[in-house]
């Protein structure tokens, strides 16, 4: 086991011991420090009265930002179950919100959904690094933050969901 895999064990075996607001706080914190080194200028509101909880800046644009994690999968599952709604059940929507990140302690991978993708869901089943999952394109996709896939990751431009991983992979132009 290499010195990363190492280190990523000591933290999950401390995650475990938090309770999920430290779990939150922790993965904001890794949301900061990974946004930050992609690239990206990070802003924190003040308070907690905002339904976002990170303002990303890409060159002109600005997104708002919703980032939930999980720390474990249920043993019977091959998927691990990220809550994307708000606290009551009430999913997000596009006046609220741009894109939710979710993370995956475990595995030390980010999923970057924009709100087209989680409309209406309370939680997203991922199974990470399958071929069959529908929110595999949405791993590591922070590229769907930069211009120009961010409008269409959204809807809004040349192509729609059914190609995210498209736009994913669409060099700048």
């Amino acid at each position: 086991m290499g010195k990363f895999e190492e280190n990523l064990q000591l933290e999950l075996q401390h995650a475990a011991k938090l309770n999920n607001k430290h779990v939150g706080d922790v993965a904001e914190m890794a949301f900061m420090r990974k946004a930050a080194t992609m690239g990206f200028s990070v802003s924190k509101p003040w308070a907690d009265s905002e339904r976002y909880d990170f303002v990303l800046r890409s060159g002109k644009l600005f997104w708002r930002v919703q980032v939930k994690s999980v720390r474990s999968k249920d043993p019977q599952r091959v998927h691990y179950r990220v809550w994307v709604a708000r606290a009551l059940g009430t999913p997000y929507t596009a006046e609220e919100i741009d894109f939710l990140v979710a993370y995956i302690f475990p595995e030390d991978s980010w999923y970057v959904f924009p709100i087209s993708a989680i409309a209406n869901h309370k939680v997203v089943c991922i199974t990470s690094n399958s071929k069959k999952s529908p929110f595999e394109p949405y791993r590591e996709a922070w590229k769907l933050m930069e211009s120009p896939a961010t409008e269409a990751a959204l809807g809004k431009g040349p192509c729609q969901d059914a190609d995210v991983a498209e736009c994913i992979a669409r060099p700048e132009r």
